[in-house]
């Protein structure tokens, strides 16, 4: 890890449902301004829930959430966060443009003022020749660009991403994955930050610079890995040696995680 000013900090974080299912039990998560952070583990480990208590989605059972050094625990982050979620829920009626322009409409931009912004998000996920197309036109690696898209119309410092990929055929969910850590590194001037959940471990040591590795319900944060290789990471690093290494003790992790769980 580095030692970059912290975006957002979970200190202590819990949520239990009001059916009783405790989701999380004291999460401390840092993630410092220019990262990757992958949240991996198995389904059902409350990845999903960390990722809405950090969007403020979500309200945290207890702990508190931190942003840039001040506590928002339970405050709306909408201005500073972008969310993409696992189905690209693109509205069918309006167009590419008017589903990227929303986040923008509900803030009372026009879409002629909103033009620029939009035309920007288009052509960082190479979509700008589908401004007008409907979502029933488009296949489901463009309907996920879309939705990357609209996430980041509005410049956030944050993107948080839920298992966008996890529905996509490999070849698709491979050219996403490369496209996205050129969209990463374009963000915010280049020091934008992400944080992306995903159950697959070949995914995470690609895309992340840090892997937290969480245990089965009730999520704990098991482990910390740093994929300590450059970017940007072409097909080559998928072939390599050291992604193979980093992928076998991914792995290893995961499972001595899930064996934590079951003992816990």
């Amino acid at each position: 890890m580095t030692s970059a000013p912290s975006v957002v900090s979970l200190r202590g974080v819990a949520k239990t449902f009001s059916n009783g299912v405790k989701a999380l039990e004291n999460i401390d998560l840092d993630v410092e301004d220019g990262e990757f952070v992958s949240l991996l583990g198995p389904s059902g480990c409350g990845k999903s829930t960390a990722l809405r208590i950090i969007a403020g989605l979500t309200e945290a059972s207890g702990g508190i959430v931190i942003w840039r050094d001040r506590d928002v625990t339970g405050h709306d982050r909408a201005g500073d966060i972008g969310f993409v979620f696992q189905d690209p829920t693109l509205m069918p009626w309006a167009s590419v443009t008017g589903n990227v322009h929303l986040p923008l409409k509900l803030q009372g931009i026009s879409a002629s003022d909103a033009a620029a912004d939009i035309a920007a998000a288009l052509d960082r996920v190479g979509l700008s020749d589908f401004r007008d197309a409907y979502p029933r036109e488009l296949s489901g690696g463009m309907k996920m660009r879309v939705s990357i898209a609209r996430a980041l119309v509005t410049r956030p410092k944050l993107l948080l991403m839920d298992e966008p990929f996890a529905a996509l055929d490999e070849i698709t969910r491979f050219r996403l994955n490369n496209d996205l850590l050129a969209v990463w590194k374009a963000m915010d001037g280049g020091a934008g930050t992400v944080v992306f959940v995903t159950h697959s471990v070949f995914e995470s040591v690609f895309l992340s610079s840090r892997i937290v590795v969480m245990t089965p319900r009730p999520g704990r944060v098991f482990t910390q890995i740093a994929i300590d290789e450059p970017y940007p990471r072409a097909e080559s690093f998928r072939t390599s040696a050291s992604y193979a290494a980093y992928c076998r003790k991914v792995s290893d992790a995961l499972h001595e995680g899930l064996n934590a769980g079951a003992g816990a």
